[in-house]
């Protein structure tokens, strides 16, 4: 009797897991355990069940009763091996996955699944070989393909990777997975219309596939096709509202201006994907160091518009004062600025092949007084560093042009341009108000050539306006405006860069639609940084776009010597333009309503002399405004590291600073 009340209560434990409802699978568990404490399955489910209600280290502890009562069975130590992995509990996941194929070697589903514990330790090399091992023995094993797809997306191995999706599709059709993976396989090749459809396909197969519906509309918007927008953007915002796992938090930065709707996107994508750890004890207090350590974590030490704007500052911080550390992942970068870059710090740590938690724990044992992220929710960002606090201050500046969401971020870098009072409610971190928020190089060299108008495929005369930010930040709305204002400027073109030949043509398209002959909006290519700021001289007027502003293609303009006019909302990311005219004197050139912008733009190209005049102040300010000044901002930046430190040291919390220096 007392056996068939156990497989009862462990076959509904299990089905209730697989509905989902982690609370009644935990009840039957325990009704087992109360007959028989030592029911492996019993502890298993429970761990399952404890995960799927966020309780993390009590998961693990049932998930290791379960393995210590399974020594025996390859095929329970995989399955909780894998339920750790998803617990990134992975030296636990490590020890099942290793003695079930020492159980048994040629067990397909373990190699698969060490491929995926390799994937979490960015180990990809072993992980790819993992996978391909786990194929030879059981060829038809779709999920092997799904998961070397993964790895080989990491591995940027776009090619082999769409491969390999293709196959797990043909051998699984229904597979929600692969489509992901697909779609990121042919992102990675620039394919993104195709890109689109595959998560298309992905959320038709599961509608509740994490995050994938933003990954769709952003892909769409890189090749400016926005057959849909007005309905696909305002069902995504919905979902966001309804806290679903909707979309990453980047595209959303250029969506929508609602900073509410941003911080909700970052808050439900943390809270799913990096909410705080404890696996390394609370942040330690150090003894006070003769220099404040401060570490810079980024995928971007390389010609990359983050070091671009920060390479001055890295060199001109002092060293007697500060002991700089860098922790670099992402791309492998030889390139100039990355030997610029590494040069400047004292301890330069390629850090690409470190697991999140090999790299929090570095960073602790180099006793790292502030950590300061420099990519946020960006291309190869590595959150879960922070989420296990790798310093006892931690900061946001930069890379991301929003609230993080997450609670073990104290501090954002920002100025009061960007948020002002009224917006102060939008932000979970602490705000570091600088004078101006944006870093600067004034060290960057502007090619002589002299590019005539014909090259370039502009007409002889007319005022050429001009925008070079990233296709996805060109909305419906804000090319509205644009066509308007060509409309309204005779002979007036548009130079604009392109990522694809599809986003070329969308956008001649659109153009057509709005009543304008499409060869008066005009494409260019990727150039050399010189080359590329050499260009800009050709354009009369940067109009920016909404409500993701230009940050650094903004700040190049302006270093040219070329206005630009920007038109401001609510979010951080649609605000950086007008704190980077604010910081170099040109306040006239913000607007606050698309209207107002437009008829600035016209007054500017049609009025005499106005543009003119606008540049002779530009050049002016140039380098006597704060904007370019690069050891005065690096004083800035010291100043709150200072004051966030002796906070730290004083036993206060984090709290809004003002730097007024």
């Amino acid at each position: 009797m007392q056996a068939q009340i156990l497989a009862r209560c462990v076959n509904a434990a299990h089905a209730a897991n697989v509905r989902g409802e982690f609370a009644a699978s935990a009840d039957w568990c325990r009704q087992a355990l109360q007959l028989a404490p030592d029911l492996p399955e019993a502890w298993y489910n429970l761990g399952v069940a404890l995960r799927g209600l966020g309780n993390r280290d009590e998961a693990i502890a049932a998930l290791a009763r379960a393995g210590a009562r399974t020594q025996n069975s390859a095929e329970a130590q995989n399955n909780i091996g894998l339920e750790l992995i998803e617990l990134d509990a992975l030296p636990e996941a490590e020890r099942c996955l290793a003695r079930a194929l020492v159980l048994a070697p040629g067990y397909a589903f373990a190699h698969s699944n060490m491929g995926k514990l390799r994937v979490r330790q960015k180990r990809f090399d072993e992980a790819e070989n993992a996978f391909r091992r786990a194929l030879e023995l059981k060829p038809d094993l779709a999920p092997a393909y799904v998961n070397l797809g993964g790895a080989l997306n990491a591995k940027r191995s776009y090619g082999a990777a769409e491969a390999a999706c293709r196959r797990a599709i043909e051998l699984d059709p229904t597979s929600a997975d692969a489509w992901r993976n697909r779609a990121t396989a042919l992102a990675g090749l620039k394919q993104y219309g195709p890109a689109a459809e595959s998560a298309e396909r992905c959320l038709a197969l599961d509608p509740r596939a994490k995050f994938i519906r933003g990954a769709m509309l952003h892909n769409r918007m890189k090749i400016c096709d926005w057959t849909s927008f007005d309905a696909d953007v305002a069902e995504l915002l919905r979902a966001i509202g309804r806290g679903e796992k909707a979309s990453y938090p980047f595209p959303v930065l250029g969506l929508t201006a609602d900073a509410a709707v941003q911080r909700r996107a970052a808050e439900v994508y943390v809270a799913d994907e990096f909410p705080e750890r404890r696996d390394l004890g609370p942040p330690c207090k150090y003894s006070r160091h003769e220099r404040i350590r401060v570490g810079y974590y980024s995928a971007d030490f390389r010609d990359h518009a983050v070091s671009i704007l920060m390479a001055e500052v890295f060199e001109l911080h002092d060293k007697d004062r500060f002991e700089l550390f860098g922790f670099a992942f992402g791309q492998e970068s030889r390139d100039e600025m990355r030997q610029r870059v590494s040069a400047a710090f004292g301890t330069f740590i390629d850090a690409r092949n470190k697991s999140d938690r090999e790299i929090a724990e570095l960073s602790r044992e180099h006793e790292i007084d502030i950590a300061v992220d420099l990519g946020g929710f960006t291309e190869d960002c590595r959150v879960g560093i922070f989420a296990m606090r790798a310093a006892p201050v931690q900061v946001s500046y930069l890379g991301y042009l929003g609230t993080t969401g997450a609670p073990y971020i104290d501090y954002l870098l920002a100025d009061e341009t960007i948020i002002p009072a009224e917006s102060r409610r939008h932000y979970v971190e602490k705000i570091a108000y600088l004078p101006s928020y944006q870093a600067n190089d004034s060290k960057r060299l502007i090619s002589a050539r002299v590019w005539s108008r014909e090259e370039l495929g502009l007409p002889g005369a007319g005022i050429v306006f001009g925008n070079f930010n990233n296709n996805y930040k060109i909305t419906p709305g804000i090319f509205d405006s644009w066509m308007r204002i060509l409309e309204r400027v005779n002979g007036s073109v548009l130079l604009l860069y392109a990522d694809s030949e599809m986003a070329a043509s969308n956008l001649g398209k659109e153009a057509e639609r709005r009543g304008i002959d499409a060869r008066r909006v005009v494409f260019a290519p990727r150039l050399p940084a010189a080359e590329y700021l050499a260009r800009y001289r050709v354009v009369d007027l940067f109009l920016d776009t909404h409500p993701y502003n230009g940050g650094t293609t903004a700040s190049d303009a302006l270093w040219v010597g070329i206005p630009v006019l920007t038109y401001a909302g609510e979010s951080f990311a649609s605000r950086v333009a007008a704190s980077l005219l604010n910081a170099i004197g040109l306040p006239e050139l913000v607007t606050t309503r698309q209207d107002d912008y437009e008829t600035r733009a016209v007054e500017l190209a049609t009025g005499p002399g106005y543009l003119a005049a606008l540049k002779r102040k530009l050049a002016t300010n140039r380098l006597s405004m704060p904007l370019f000044d690069a050891p005065l901002f690096t004083r800035r930046i010291e100043a709150a590291y200072t004051s966030m430190y002796e906070r730290f040291q004083a036993d206060l919390p984090p709290d809004d600073l003002a730097i007024d220096r």
